[in-house]
């Protein structure tokens, strides 16, 4: 970072919070999560009784607020169009057809929340360290290859896993398939999908967290991060109820499945709400 690094936080390769001296006194910390959404570093000048926060710049604060902005509603949407889905097949009120094409819509709004996430951490400000600590933006980027990064590698599980699940959702419109085919071009990729939901939040809580476990009710982070893990684990729970037994062709549990599928959805509209507030 170029400057003397008091300490450095995080878990395993992953480094999530350093805390430096300031070469005019004082220190200053980083802190992964904070820096890429709300564009700001946390500095204690010397002597002083209150921390401040230096802000990026104006490109960086605009960037920052419309890609959040976007994604925060795309789950949203997404969500809720899962939940109606999951509404109309336990209702009965419409046909395979019905609920396949409004689990599609919802899955087009979970990839667009997915890729503009992983956007948001690609063109994030940087420190680079030098004088007093700086957020410095770079030029825009559509992708980048930074596996070193927990922010980068959850942001790309999260957009990985809904894009299996559009492959799921594709198959879901085939028919005429006898139960291996349900069970090979439906159901795995749903499960494939759910895993890679359930690491990218396992990865926002090493973020969040600095490697170790923790509840920080009063941080809205750590509060997006669990509701959307809380999620991942009830589609997870629908992904394994939904498994077709070869002897009876019938699912494990209809009911879970239906119901997990709900209960997640509205867990991602939730949490997209709560991420309307964490902008710079």
């Amino acid at each position: 970072m170029g400057q003397p690094e008091q300490r450095a936080e995080g878990a395993g390769p992953f480094t999530t919070r350093l805390t430096w001296h300031l070469p005019s006194g004082g220190t200053a910390v980083w802190e992964s999560r904070l820096a890429r959404r709300r564009g700001v570093l946390a500095v204690r000048p010397l002597g002083a009784a209150a921390t401040l926060y230096t802000r990026a710049d104006a490109v960086a604060i605009t960037r920052l607020r419309r890609l959040n902005a976007i994604a925060a509603i795309a789950f949203i949407i997404g969500g809720a169009l899962f939940a109606a889905g999951a509404a109309v097949s336990q209702s009965g009120s419409g046909d395979a057809t019905e609920c396949a094409s409004i689990y599609f819509a919802g899955g087009l709004f979970f990839n667009t929340g997915g890729y503009v996430s992983l956007l948001q951490v690609i063109n994030a400000p940087r420190h680079v360290g030098g004088g007093d600590g700086l957020l410095v933006t770079h030029r825009w980027r559509w992708w980048s290859y930074e596996p070193m990064r927990v922010d980068w590698l959850s942001t790309f599980a999260l957009f990985a896993g809904t894009l299996v699940f559009a492959v799921n959702l594709l198959d879901s419109f085939l028919q005429g398939l006898n139960v291996q085919q349900v069970n090979r071009l439906i159901w795995a990729p749903d499960v494939i999908g759910c895993l890679l939901f359930l690491v990218s939040g396992l990865l926002g809580f090493v973020e969040t967290c600095h490697g170790r476990p923790c509840v920080r009710t009063r941080n809205l982070g750590w509060w997006i991060v669990a509701i959307n893990q809380l999620g991942s684990v009830l589609f997870m729970a629908s992904a394994l109820a939904a498994f077709t037994r070869p002897a009876t062709g019938s699912l494990v549990n209809a009911d879970i499945a239906t119901w997990g599928t709900l209960t997640g959805a509205l867990c991602f509209s939730f949490a997209g709400l709560l991420q309307l507030g964490e902008h710079p």
